[in-house]
């Protein structure tokens, strides 16, 4: 799955994501931002894809 996103640009603010899991009191590996970044993306692809559905061009909450 991983794979398929490592060409896509990335929306994540790496420091800030790195910054929260630190927060918790643990460590960030290197592929955790790209499989975030994927998990993401596959998360807008199924909010778009759900407002299409329902006739809108516009995504919603609901629609995540």
């Amino acid at each position: 799955m991983a794979a398929k996103c490592k060409s896509k640009e990335m929306l994540l603010v790496g420091t800030k994501v790195k910054g929260f899991i630190r927060s918790k009191e643990m460590m960030c590996s290197a592929e955790v931002l790209e499989a975030l970044n994927c998990c993401v993306y596959c998360c807008l692809e199924k909010a778009v894809q759900r407002a299409k559905d329902n006739g809108r061009k516009t995504v919603q909450a609901k629609d995540v």
